[in-house]
This record gives C-alpha cells, sequence and structure tokens, in this order.
C-alpha cells in the first residue's frame, strides 16, 4: 500500500515502507524513474524476506508523487530524500542508490551524515548535468536552452527527457566531484560494463575522488545501465550485506 508523505518544503512523496530489525536499507531511484522499477522491488521483496527495514519513494514530479517532472531538480529530489529519510527512518540506514539516486544519495552523506551507516551505488551518476548533459549539448541545443529554457533529449525509455535550465544551473550549485567527498563508511560501488548511461570513466572518477578506508568498486561484464538481471541483483544484495557485515 502506498503511503504519502508532507514535506517541509510543501511537497507530496509516495512511499512504501517495511518494517523489521537491524539496519535499515534506502533506496534512492533514477532519473525519471519510481519506486515501482524492477530493482526497487526486487530489493524490498529481499528486504523483507531478510526482515530488516526498507524504504522506496518516488522524488516530486516522479511515480506517485505529486508535482510536475518538468518543474523538478536536483536540489529539490534531494530535499525529499532528506525529508524522506529523517522523517521515516530510525537510526543509520544503508542508502541504495542507482544512477542519479547514487548523486543524491552522496548529498545525503554530506548532509545527514549520522543517518549514514553505509552506502551501495549502482551506475552512480553523481554531476551528471553538468559532465554528461551539458558538456554533451550541440551549439543548436545550447541556443535552444537559452532561446527556450528547456531541450528534450532522446531517452532510451520512451518519451524524451526535458531537460531545463533550472535543472542545469540547480545540478551546479549540488555538484560532489568538485569538492572534496569523505565517505568514512563502508561502500560499494557497482557499474555495468555496457552501461551506455553512464560510462565507466564515471565510476573510476568517483572511487579516485571519493575519500574512505572501505570503498570498493565492481564491475559487471555485460551489465546494462537498467543493472537489473538476476546477476546484476545478486550482485546488489551481496553489496548490502558486505556492507551491513562492517557496520
Amino acid at each position: 500500500m502506498t503511503d504519502f508523505l508532507d514535506t517541509p518544503s510543501g511537497r507530496r512523496i509516495a512511499y512504501h515502507q517495511s518494517a523489521g530489525t537491524g539496519v535499515g536499507i534506502v533506496f534512492l531511484g533514477g532519473f525519471m524513474s519510481d519506486m515501482e522499477g524492477t530493482k526497487a522491488v526486487a530489493l524490498e521483496a529481499w528486504a523483507q524476506a531478510q526482515g530488516r527495514p526498507f524504504v522506496r519513494f518516488d522524488y516530486s514530479g516522479h511515480g506517485q508523487s505529486a508535482g510536475a517532472f518538468i518543474d523538478g531538480s536536483i536540489g529539490e529530489w534531494a530535499a525529499d530524500a532528506q525529508a524522506v529519510i529523517t522523517s521515516l527512518t530510525q537510526g543509520p540506514q544503508i542508502f541504495v542508490g542507482s544512477s542519479m539516486g547514487g548523486w543524491i544519495a552522496l548529498l545525503m552523506t554530506q548532509r545527514i551524515a549520522d543517518k549514514v551507516a553505509g552506502f551501495v551505488g549502482i551506475a552512480a551518476a553523481p554531476d551528471f548535468t553538468e559532465d554528461s548533459m551539458l558538456a554533451g549539448f550541440s551549439p543548436e541545443q545550447i541556443v535552444e536552452l537559452e532561446e527556450n529554457g528547456v531541450v528534450l533529449l532522446p531517452s532510451g525509455y520512451g518519451a524524451p527527457y526535458p531537460i531545463t535550465s533550472k535543472l542545469l544551473d540547480d545540478g551546479r550549485d549540488n555538484l560532489v566531484l568538485r569538492t572534496p567527498l569523505p565517505l568514512p563508511f563502508p561502500v560499494r560501488f557497482l557499474q555495468g560494463t555496457l552501461d551506455s548511461s553512464v560510462e565507466r570513466s564515471v565510476a573510476l572518477r568517483l572511487l579516485d575522488h571519493a575519500d574512505g578506508d572501505d570503498i570498493q568498486l565492481k564491475f559487471i561484464k555485460g551489465a546494462d545501465h537498467s543493472f537489473s538481471s538476476p546477476v546484476c541483483l545478486e550482485a546488489v544484495q551481496a553489496a548490502i550485506l558486505d556492507v551491513t557485515a562492517r557496520v
């Protein structure tokens, strides 16, 4: 059953929460994704079988949450995540961040450090608005953005992505690879070798930039950006268990 949280920012956020014992898990989804995705639902079922607390949710403008996607930004979605984590969970949690959710989870590790027990990144995409989207724009797209405030990019998943000036400007205010990134807890980064959305170089840059004593990166040969095959889901579960054992 879907529940809703009214956040301090005035946004209504849809979520699913499962009770349990021990360190909980919070799943943070990707750009234009939602909490009904394969990974979120599969990890919830796995956590329930483990008897472990679990939360999945939709950012504003995503899935069942209120708002329009085109009005959103990294900062607002991070505020949504922070409200969910601080309002719904007890004690430190393991953040599992997929793609954009990896970026937002990294922001959470710096803003609410007392809520972090560990981190698992799945094709984490920190700073993608600056380093992937804006850096890849053609001169024509730059003009379109300046004139209309929005550019439509092919998504590979159906409808195109509306990329707004607000999203890009706000993304610049939330970059994590330009300043120190201390991660003083167990961290496991997972990356597919056939990911066409997040290149291997991003995972390596993040590994090199992050500062911590227990940080590992694992590549899954043949895995794409969805990272939802049985082999990939098993890798995520193993990473969570590894982090849990070291907390």
